[in-house]
């Protein structure tokens, strides 16, 4: 079988923050033991509320940050734990694509400049070689050759994602992480990039990662879904059993507040009561225990481990 483009293993990442003058630092357990693998061609999506760490997996997997514990390996090769000591074909085989496409591209570059120069950091080619690279990319994300010497400012939200994914597709990568690349776009464009991302992935054959807080958008293109809370990962199954059955408190109450037109998919609504714990004290046991409407004695004293082929970390769904 073909080995997984990315394979994520207990990977954890936790910050030391200052609280004070007088107070001892503490530390913000941002993301913990986190692991899953990601074919090429596939799509793993990764859904959660704000602070379950979806952005700090985000840079682990790019090499921004090194991970505190877990190894992260790419195509099978081990990534270094120093960040400096990456080689190139490592640093050039996972690219992301940002959410805010007004932000992701230097005003002051033409959009030519902003295509070749990873292939001139990475000394491919020769001048006219990355022309002719950057050209063709942009006809592949649907622009034209005389977008090239333009600007930014020149161009549509859309159009700027369209840019960035270019971009980042400059290095022919084995994956790309996808930030919530459609969230800021007008919802009629919305669908335009992501049936680009699809028609790409099936062409070049990329593994993405897709992260999202948007269920509607993840139903549409991902394969897998893993739902995180507080930097773990509760919940991991194919798109059709996680949307169809959902096994876990909290990802049932994520799916019942996702709006919809269709009556007969309409969800009863669970509520959720209380707010996110802090990473800086996270709770004992089972961390949803606290705002969870079924939680058990146990829940509270024992954290459940991910288990099952619909893997699911919950003792009310091992019990």
């Amino acid at each position: 079988m073909t080995p997984p483009v990315l394979q994520a293993e207990q990977l954890s990442r936790h910050y030391r923050v200052r609280r004070g003058l007088f107070a001892e630092p503490a530390t913000v357990q941002a993301l913990a033991d986190v692991s899953f693998d990601v074919y090429a061609g596939r799509t793993l999506a990764i859904v959660g509320e704000s602070g379950c760490g979806k952005s700090t997996l985000a840079r682990l997997l790019t090499m921004i940050e090194p991970p505190t514990a877990g190894t992260l390996r790419v195509d099978a090769q081990p990534v270094p734990a120093v960040v400096a000591a990456l080689p190139p074909q490592l640093r050039r085989a996972v690219q992301i694509v940002f959410q805010n496409p007004y932000g992701a591209l230097n005003p002051r570059q033409t959009v030519g400049a902003a295509l070749t120069e990873p292939l001139r950091v990475h000394h491919e080619s020769d001048a006219r070689g990355r022309e002719d690279a950057a050209r063709r990319m942009l006809r592949q994300v649907g622009l034209r050759d005389e977008h090239y010497d333009r600007y930014p400012h020149m161009f549509s939200g859309g159009q700027r994602q369209r840019i960035a994914i270019a971009r980042a597709l400059m290095l022919r990568p084995r994956a790309l992480v996808l930030d919530e690349p459609v969230s800021a776009l007008d919802v009629s464009i919305r669908a335009q990039v992501l049936n680009l991302l699809t028609d790409l992935q099936q062409s070049l054959g990329v593994a993405y990662v897709f992260i999202s807080h948007d269920l509607s958008v993840v139903r549409h293109v991902a394969d897998e879904v893993a739902v995180m809370y507080l930097g773990r990962i509760v919940e991991q199954a194919p798109r059709d059993a996680l949307f169809d059955a959902p096994q876990h408190p909290y990802t049932q109450a994520l799916l019942s507040a996702t709006p919809t037109v269709d009556r007969a998919a309409r969800r009863q609504r669970t509520v959720l009561r209380g707010e996110l714990p802090s990473p800086l004290n996270p709770p004992t046991g089972c961390a949803f225990h606290t705002r969870c409407p079924v939680a058990l004695p146990r829940c509270a004293q024992e954290r459940p481990a991910l288990a099952g082929t619909h893997r699911v970390a919950c003792w009310l769904r091992q019990a």
